[in-house]
């Protein structure tokens, strides 16, 4: 089985999120798959999405919770492939699915922009095949605490998890960040952090070989007035 798998935890994103994300991937994706969301509030969500809840942890919150898509036991049998909800998928996905089969794949950080041969890794969509990698959720779930303290967020965790020679990166074309790939570096305007949106619209560079923007940091895309973002954000 392919699942296509999300994660909304809190109330950072909507439910919004979700039903545009089950959208954008329904358009873009024709290999068959189920979309399944983790979540602790299933309020909102489309009734076509299966929602399985999410067996909260105490002192784990947000992303935090991505280790648990390496578990064995996580209840999906097949191959996994998972998106943040900060996403415009805007073209066909087919590739995510197909690209070096039975190997974990996961973006290169988008500091690659700024780093020449910058190898950390971004988690914002990975797949991987259910069992690979348990080490990332089990030594993660035996003392949680730990490894939140002592790294930055969880794609650190993974990769200091994962093996080298055991992964592959998505070549970089494929997924690029909104902000400093597509659009260039970007000048806010004066709004608060979290809310911020380009100082000026514009209008973002897409390559032929790009199906996905990922909008880490600011701009959201709900904040984000690009007439691109208006047209493939739903």
């Amino acid at each position: 089985m392919n699942y296509v798998v999300c994660l909304k935890y809190g109330d950072k994103y909507s439910a919004e999120y979700v039903n545009k994300l089950y959208s954008m991937v329904k358009r873009n994706l024709t290999v068959p798959f189920e979309f399944v969301c983790f979540t602790e509030d299933k309020t909102g969500i489309n009734e076509n999405i299966r929602i399985e809840p999410i067996p909260l942890i105490s002192g784990v919150q947000g992303w935090w919770y991505k280790p648990m898509f390496f578990n064995p036991n996580l209840g999906l049998n097949g191959t996994i492939l998972f998106f943040d909800l900060d996403v415009v998928v805007f073209k066909n996905i087919d590739n995510l699915f197909t690209y070096e089969p039975n190997k974990f794949c996961i973006i290169r950080d988008f500091n690659r922009k700024f780093v020449h041969n910058y190898n950390k890794f971004n988690s914002s969509i990975f797949r991987l095949t259910t069992g690979m990698h348990s080490q990332v959720y089990t030594t993660f779930i035996t003392d949680p605490a730990n490894p939140i303290r002592r790294y930055h967020g969880d794609q650190d965790w993974i990769r200091a998890t994962v093996k080298d020679g055991t992964y592959s990166y998505w070549p970089d074309d494929w997924i690029e960040s909104y902000k400093w790939e597509m659009r260039g570096r970007p000048k806010y305007n004066n709004r608060p952090r979290g809310q911020r949106d380009f100082a000026v619209n514009g209008d973002p560079v897409v390559k032929d070989a790009t199906s996905v923007a990922v909008f880490h940091g600011d701009p959201n895309p709900h904040n984000c007035k690009d007439q691109w973002v208006i047209d493939n954000w739903k």
